[in-house]
Formats: C-alpha cells, sequence, structure tokens
C-alpha cells in the first residue's frame, strides 16, 4: 500500500495551522513556500481538507486556510480519508474459485478466503491506529522548538517589506 505525498502535505499542513492558530488564515501559496511544495497541487489537497470539514477557507486577499476543528478532534485517519478515500485497501474477487484451482472447491468455498481476512485484519488494525491519533498527539510528540520556530518564522514572513 502506499499513500500519495498528498497524505504527508495535509497532514504537515493540519499541524502548522494548528501551530498558527490565532495568526489568521495562512495562504496556500505561503503553505506551499513553507514546504516548498507546487502550489497548484497543494491547493487541491487543501480543498479536499476543506470538503471534509477539517480545514476551514476564507477567500479573498487577506483569506486563505485555519483548522476548522480542534486539533484534538481531527484524527490522522480523518485526513488521510479525505485525501485518498474511504475505499478498502484489499479487495478479495475470489480467485481461489476460478480456474482449474477452483473445480470441486464445494464447502471449502463456504468460508471467507483466509487471504481476504488477514488482509482486513491487518487493514483494520491500520485505520485504528490512524484514527487513535490526532493533530494534538503530533503536536505534543514535536519538540517545543518546532512550534516555536513555525510561529516565528511565520511572522517574519508575515511582516510587511520595507
Amino acid at each position: 500500500m502506499r499513500m500519495s505525498s498528498g497524505v504527508e502535505w495535509g497532514v504537515h499542513c493540519c499541524l502548522t495551522l494548528a501551530w498558527l492558530e490565532g495568526e489568521g488564515p495562512v495562504s496556500t501559496g505561503r503553505l506551499a513556500a513553507w514546504f516548498d511544495v507546487p502550489t497548484e497541487y497543494l491547493k487541491k489537497q487543501l480543498q479536499a481538507l476543506t470538503r471534509a470539514g477539517i480545514l476551514e477557507s476564507t477567500p479573498g486577499v487577506q483569506g486563505g486556510f485555519a483548522l476548522a476543528r480542534r486539533p484534538e478532534s481531527i484524527t490522522l485517519m480523518d485526513v488521510v480519508t479525505a485525501l485518498e478515500g474511504a475505499d478498502e485497501l484489499f479487495r478479495c474477487t475470489e480467485i481461489r474459485q476460478s480456474g482449474v484451482g477452483g473445480l470441486g472447491g464445494g464447502d471449502e468455498f463456504r468460508r471467507p478466503c483466509g487471504v481476504s481476512a488477514a488482509m482486513l485484519r491487518a487493514e483494520l488494525a491500520w485505520r485504528r491506529e490512524l484514527a487513535a491519533q490526532t493533530i494534538a498527539d503530533l503536536m505534543s510528540a514535536s519538540p517545543e522548538a518546532s512550534a516555536e520556530r513555525t510561529r516565528r518564522r511565520y511572522r517574519e514572513m508575515s511582516r510587511p517589506l520595507p
């Protein structure tokens, strides 16, 4: 399983916006420059997070993005689902019943496929772990210097040029 880079970008943007709470909306351009990522691609990720109710968007010249909910109520699973979708990662198509290998299987096909059951258990564990971690958890696990540096550098970026 591989997630898109948009998941990393989305989680980091949520974390940064949490640290910048009270600074007003942060523009897509500023976030893109902050992480040195393409503005147009980041904008799509931020829009998906907005549609999911994770971010709120303020239009206009002074507009941008902010968290729509408290960091404690935004899970990593929320972000992943908003950006990657909620589809199951593994889909069993019951190939064990196809071809020559499926001939004469009868009763053994009444029970779920062992491969499918194993994959489902793994996916559920993965989803539970992501659902148990919040943006607030990431904030508290990060060095305090990261939060301070983020606020300081953002304020420096926000000052008008002389």
